[in-house]
C-alpha cells in the first residue's frame, strides 16, 4: 500500500496519534458489522459518486486492523464514500487506519455520524444502542460492571430518557419503524408501538398500508396499557375517528362578510353556509332536470 503524507487532511487529533493517510485496496475493506447507518443508492449517492469520479476522494476514510483477517481493515467512519468509490470505479481509497478495538471503533462511528444533517430516526436508535452496548462491554471488560452511563457518554445533546426511547424504537418491526421513518408515524407514536407484540404490530402496519391510516398517540398509548393483541381489538381502536383525520373546508372571515346576513356568527353561520348550499344544490338539479 502507498502512504502519503498530507498534512492539510489531518486533524490536530490525527496528528497527535501519528496517522498516516494510506491508500487501502477496496477490496481489503470490510463493513462494520451492525452498523445502524444506512447506505443508499439515491440521488444523493449518484451526485456523490460522479463528484469521486471526477475528483477523488477528499476526506480519508477512517478504519481499524480486523482481528483475524491480517491485511483486512474494517471501515468506522466513510460507509457511503467507500460504496461511491465502488460505483465510480476505484480500486483503492484513501484512509487512516486506526489501531483500536471493536468497543472503541463502535463509539467513534455512532459519534462520527450522528451530527449530520439527514438522519433517519430509526439510524439514531441503532446508534444509541451501538454506543450503549459497546459502553457497557467497556465496562465490563475493564471491571465496572454496573457502572451507570450518563447522558454526556451517550450524546452531547439529547437527555438520557430521549436516548431511551430511541433505543426503544430498535424493538419496533421492520415495516413500523419504515413509516417512522418516512414520517407517517411519529416518534411519540413509535415509541409506544414497540410494547405490542410481533403479531399485533404486524397487524397495525398492514391497515396502515390498506388504508392508509396509522395509530394516533392516544390510540397507541391505549394499544400499549391494555396490551390488545387480536386483529379485532386493533382494528376497533383505528378505525375511530382522529380529529386530524376529518375534512375542512376553510373559507377566509373577510370574505364571508360579504355575503353572511348581519348577526350569524359560529355555530348560526355554519348553519346558514349548509343551507345556503343545500339550496344552491337543488336549483343546479332543477336547472339539469329542465335541459
Amino acid at each position: 500500500m502507498n502512504e502519503l503524507w498530507d498534512a492539510s487532511a489531518r486533524t490536530p487529533d490525527d496528528l497527535k496519534n501519528n496517522m498516516r493517510i494510506t491508500q487501502v485496496p477496496i477490496s481489503k475493506l470490510r463493513t462494520f458489522e451492525g452498523h445502524p447507518y444506512k447506505v443508499l443508492d439515491d440521488a444523493e449517492m449518484d451526485e456523490l459518486a460522479e463528484s469521486i469520479r471526477e475528483h477523488g476522494i477528499m476526506s480519508p476514510l477512517l478504519v481499524r486492523p480486523l482481528e483475524g483477517s491480517p491485511g483486512e481493515y474494517e471501515v468506522i467512519s466513510g460507509h457511503r464514500r467507500l460504496h461511491a468509490a465502488r460505483r465510480a470505479g476505484l480500486e483503492t481509497v484513501p484512509a487512516f487506519i486506526r489501531e483500536i478495538d471493536r468497543d472503541a471503533a463502535a463509539v467513534e462511528l455512532v459519534d462520527s455520524n450522528l451530527h449530520r444533517e439527514h438522519i433517519l430516526p430509526s439510524e439514531k436508535a441503532f446508534a444509541y444502542k451501538l454506543k450503549l452496548e459497546a459502553l457497557n462491554h467497556q465496562g465490563r471488560t475493564s471491571g465496572q460492571v454496573g457502572q451507570k452511563w450518563s447522558r454526556e457518554q451517550i450524546s452531547d445533546t439529547e437527555s438520557g430518557r430521549t436516548v431511551q426511547r430511541y433505543i426503544r424504537l430498535t424493538h419496533l418491526g421492520p415495516k413500523l419503524l419504515d413509516l417512522v421513518d418516512q414520517g407517517r408515524i411519529a416518534f411519540s407514536v413509535g415509541v409506544e408501538l414497540p410494547y405490542l407484540d410481533e403479531a399485533a404490530q404486524n397487524y397495525i402496519a398492514e391497515i396502515a398500508t390498506r388504508d392508509e391510516i396509522t395509530p394516533s398517540y392516544s390510540q397507541a398509548s391505549r394499544m400499549h396499557r391494555a396490551s390488545v393483541s387480536t386483529p379485532e381489538q386493533i382494528e376497533a381502536i383505528m378505525s375511530e375517528e382522529k380529529p386530524n383525520q376529518r375534512e375542512t373546508v376553510k373559507i377566509r372571515a373577510d370574505r364571508l362578510r360579504e355575503v353572511l346576513p348581519s348577526g350569524v356568527e359560529g355555530d348560526r353561520a355554519e348553519e346558514f353556509i349548509l343551507k345556503a348550499c343545500e339550496h344552491y344544490r337543488k336549483y343546479l338539479q332543477r336547472q339539469s332536470d329542465a335541459r
